[in-house]
Formats: structure tokens, sequence, C-alpha cells
């Protein structure tokens, strides 16, 4: 069954090429993007050359996960227009690469409100209209290094991805009784095929970035370097956006917790194994069980 999804940050990367995925398989898709009349006009009408070429439902959508008020226009012109959202992918992201004592208070604050409080955003903007439905998706762009490998220089961003993890994680119970499916996929680190470090901010203390340059010369390039080769050659940034297409469109109550896209193998899927096992575990020692899962109902523990 065809569904109407919204994909954050669907701009460019995972985001972009997983509201395309998802537009060839037949969803009805609204690309979420902040300044589609500004710096990402481009990007929009990419989003609206590929519908037509393609005779596929796919178009932009103003959407700064950042701003609560373009959040909210955002899920209601999809409402308005489709009549309901089936499906929220959370994907839109930002990367800060540098030392983590270069990165000042302000800076890291921003990649957390990307990562995290952008997803939170969307949640209270289009829950009201799911709950209500008792029907829903919600697919969440993790990260491997939230439980894998974690090279220096990305603390920011390791950060906001796990803390998000922790919030998906949150979610999924809190909404089991509502019937809204909760799906986390866990990419790794792509170091060919996306402009992830190439866009990425770097700390603006210069002093401090010097200090660190004297002891870990050239450190942000050895890490972009090694991550590539030890990507296998046929690694390809599309399999995420199959991984969420593949989710999308499985039965409902029948879908993954969690999903990983991780050609360079950093050990986050056997860790991550063990804690959503050490999850269900838990929930169901706290007589918590039917949160496991989505269905319609209330459960009294007592």
């Amino acid at each position: 069954m065809n569904k109407t999804v919204v994909v954050t940050g669907a701009g460019s990367g995972f985001g972009l090429l997983t509201a395309q995925a998802l537009a060839r398989a037949g969803h009805v898709v609204y690309s979420g993007m902040r300044e589609t009349r500004g710096r990402n006009a481009g990007a929009a009408e990419q989003a609206e050359a590929y519908a037509r070429a393609h005779g596929v439902h796919l178009r932009p959508v103003e959407l700064d996960v950042s701003s609560e008020e373009s959040v909210a226009a955002a899920i209601g012109t999809v409402i308005g227009e489709q009549g309901a959202v089936d499906v929220v992918v959370h994907n839109a992201g930002r990367l800060m690469v540098g030392p983590a004592e270069a990165c000042t208070p302000e800076e890291i604050a921003a990649v957390l409100d990307t990562n995290v409080l952008g997803p939170q955003r969307v949640n209270r903007a289009v829950l009201p209209h799911m709950r209500a439905r008792e029907h829903g998706l919600l697919v969440w762009i993790g990260s491997s290094s939230t439980k894998g490998g974690t090279p220096p220089y990305l603390a920011p961003y390791f950060a906001a991805k796990a803390a998000m993890d922790a919030l998906a994680v949150s979610y999924a119970a809190e909404l089991a009784r509502f019937d809204i499916d909760t799906s986390i996929v866990v990419p790794g680190p792509f170091a060919r095929g996306t402009d992830l470090f190439a866009k990425a901010a770097r700390p603006a203390e210069q002093d401090r970035l010097a200090a660190y340059d004297a002891r870990y010369p050239r450190l942000a390039e050895h890490v972009g370097a090694r991550l590539a080769a030890l990507s296998p050659e046929d690694a390809d940034v599309a399999q995420v956006a199959a991984a969420v297409v593949e989710v999308v469109g499985m039965p409902h109550g029948r879908r993954p917790f969690r999903v990983h896209v991780d050609p360079v193998n950093d050990g986050s899927e056997e860790v991550s194994k063990l804690a959503d096992e050490k999850r269900a575990w838990f929930l169901e020692r706290m007589q918590l069980a039917d949160l496991l899962a989505p269905h319609r109902g209330i459960s009294d523990p007592a």
C-alpha cells in the first residue's frame, strides 16, 4: 500500500536518495528542505524535475527542522494536500569536524539542535495526527557511531546521534499503544558517495585548533582517508535509501526495530543487538512487554 512520506533533510545525501527511492517505489513523498527559494532553490527544482522525468510524486516542501513554525507549516501543508502523514523519515543532520575543546558551546548546541531537537519538533507537529489515526511509522536515520567505532574529531556529531538514538528508543515504547511503529536505520561511515565531510562545519577558534594540529597533524584527513580505505569497493550510499524503502514497505508491526547498513563494520551491529536484547529483557521484567511492538489498546500493569 502506497504511503504519504515526509523526509527531512532531503536536499542532499541520504535524504535526497531516500526521497527519490521512496517515490520510485510508488509512495507520495515530500522532500523537506530549508530555504527552497534561497540556497536550496536548485535542490527544490531538482526534486520537481525528478518527479516529472520519472512520473512519480516527489515534491519539495519548505521544512527547517530548527524552526517550530516551519515544521508546523510543512506538516500542515502535507496533511492539507494528502489528508494524512503515514511515515516520517528523520534524516536531517549536521556535522562538525574538529577537536572537541575547540568547539564552542554554541557550535555544539547548533549540532544538537538539528540532530536532536529537530526530530522533536517534527514529532510534536505530526504525532497528534498519527495518534488520532492510531497508525503511523517513524524511521530514524541513526549512526553506527552510537554503538560502534568512534574516531576522534567528531565528538559533537557522535554526541548528537547518541542522543537522537536514545530519543528514538524512548519514543518507540511511548508510541506502541497508539499503534505507531518505529525503525532505526543505522548507516555506517560512507566516506565515498556523500559530501558529508566536505559540508561539515569547523570550529572557529583558531588558536585551539593550532594547538591540536601540532600534536595531531592532519588527523581529520587521516580519519577520512582510513574510512575510505576500509570501505569495500561496492559500498554504495544508495543502500541506505534501499533499506528505508524496504522498511516502509514491510507489514505494519513486523518491521525490524533496527537495521544496519555498515560496509565498514565498526562493531555497531553486534553491540546494538545486545543492547536491544537487554532493552526487551528489561521491559519484560517491568511487565511492559507490550511496548515492544505497535498495537492498539491500553494495558494496566497493576
